[in-house]
């Protein structure tokens, strides 16, 4: 059985750990630092209104994490949600967490564009999204990190 709930401040070296853990993989094109995992975990269990944090749970054992931004679309006129970071432990992955997550974020926020981003290397993450609805835009993403 697996459960979603918000992260709390108790889990924060999990996170954290789980983050060094996804950051450094093939999934994730940056290698973030320490201080931004710490930032994010703490704007997550602190009042920022722009980012939720989650905690999956299979059978009582941390499972995984995701972290989600807030914002609006000018392409679709509606309220935009950003799944910033979506990570499933090696041991806990094809198990139907991940499936349960996107769920739950569609059923929430469901007057929302929800978008993401994936490494096209990464297929099972790509069928992952595929089966839940996401379709491939035909962008080039780019970014100034001031």
């Amino acid at each position: 059985m697996h459960t979603i709930r918000k992260i709390k401040t108790e889990d924060t070296s999990m996170v954290v750990e789980m983050m060094r853990e996804f950051y450094s993989s093939p999934a994730v094109l940056s290698n973030g630092s320490d201080e931004i995992f710490y930032a994010d975990v703490e704007a997550c269990v602190g009042d920022n209104p722009f980012l939720e944090g989650y905690v999956f749970e299979t059978e009582g054992k941390i499972s995984g994490y995701a972290m989600i931004s807030k914002g609006f679309s000018t392409e679709s006129g509606k309220n935009r949600i950003w799944i910033e970071d979506l990570y499933i432990k090696k041991e806990f992955r094809g198990l139907g967490v991940g499936d349960k997550f996107l769920k739950y974020i569609s059923e929430k926020y469901k007057e929302c564009v929800i978008r993401l981003e994936v490494e096209e290397e990464n297929v099972s993450a790509l069928s992952l999204y595929k089966k839940n609805g996401f379709e491939v835009l035909p962008y080039m993403e780019m970014i100034k990190n001031s």
